[in-house]
């Protein structure tokens, strides 16, 4: 049966900017829901130092909690090439601070989706950055796992493998056993495109997933499309809302990952509007988890 973990969506500018929350406030939190495990995020302040890593790890399973997942987001895309290599310098960092952490998948991503950048080039760069990271991650026994991504909170500009025939020729260009799918649903939609159309395309390489769900404030995908370039942060007219209340079928989601034999974990992104919507959202998915994964 996968197992759920959650993610601090709604405190990442406290814990990644301005300092005002502190992780072990999260883990106080996050630790008195019914998950078995915290997702954890590379850009947390208190991660810059190396001395805090097994702590938080003792602090996570002395609650009985695990830390699964790392997310991070490297920039593979830059036409620079010393700017890349860097890139994989901070990611061999991620993988060593996921090892330290007890976890097993490391996110990885394409990069940011700039104008004078070809499709090609692109997948190129991207591939070639992902695959320098893998043998690194085999050693430590860590699986990198690529988001279909829309667009991380501090980039400018969009995933470069947002849409879904670019992120699938690039999940194509990698075959190694260190290396698979984070699957979003929700993400595929700010693409113009079917969640359920990528999941069919990957669901074999799906090793992990992100839960969430998503509503449009106003408007239309189309109008969020026109919008998502150019500014740090998410487009404003989107917004992440309670699981099982948005826009994703979960029913025909876990009828795929079931049939392929899913068993990884699911991180919930959820909980913006506070604690007692991301206890709704973990209740939503242990309920849908029992009815498809019944034999666990």
């Amino acid at each position: 049966m996968p197992q759920l973990a959650a993610f601090p969506k709604a405190f990442m500018q406290q814990l990644c900017k301005d300092g005002t929350m502190h992780i072990s406030e999260w883990i106080e939190l996050a630790t008195k829901l019914d998950i078995d495990g915290l997702e954890w995020y590379a850009g947390f302040l208190e991660m810059e130092n190396e001395a805090n890593w097994p702590l938080f790890r003792q602090q996570v399973e002395a609650h009985g909690k695990a830390i699964p997942m790392m997310c991070c987001s490297p920039d593979f895309t830059h036409p620079d090439a010393g700017f890349r290599a860097n890139e994989i310098v901070k990611q061999k960092r991620w993988i060593d601070m996921t090892y330290a952490l007890g976890g097993s998948y490391c996110r990885v991503l394409s990069g940011q989706r700039r104008p004078e950048l070809s499709i090609e080039e692109g997948i190129s760069l991207a591939a070639e950055c992902i695959s320098a990271c893998l043998p690194y991650a085999q050693e430590r026994g860590i699986i990198l796992i690529i988001e279909n991504h829309y667009k991380d909170d501090f980039w400018t500009y969009p995933e470069f493998a947002q849409k879904m025939d670019v992120f699938c020729k690039l999940v194509d260009r990698i075959d190694h056993p260190n290396f698979g799918v984070n699957y979003d649903p929700s993400n595929t939609y700010l693409a113009g495109e079917d969640p359920l159309e990528l999941l069919y395309r990957v669901s074999h390489r799906v090793v992990t997933m992100h839960a969430s769900d998503r509503y449009l404030l106003e408007g239309t995908i189309e109008d969020l499309r026109r919008e998502e370039g150019g500014a740090a942060g998410y487009a404003k007219r989107l917004s992440h809302g309670e699981i099982g209340k948005g826009l994703n079928d979960y029913d025909a989601i876990f009828t795929e990952l079931k049939r392929v034999g899913f068993d990884g974990w699911i991180s919930i992104e959820d909980g913006v509007d506070g604690m007692a919507q991301l206890e709704r959202s973990v209740a939503f998915l242990r309920k849908k988890m029992a009815e498809y994964w019944p034999e666990s």
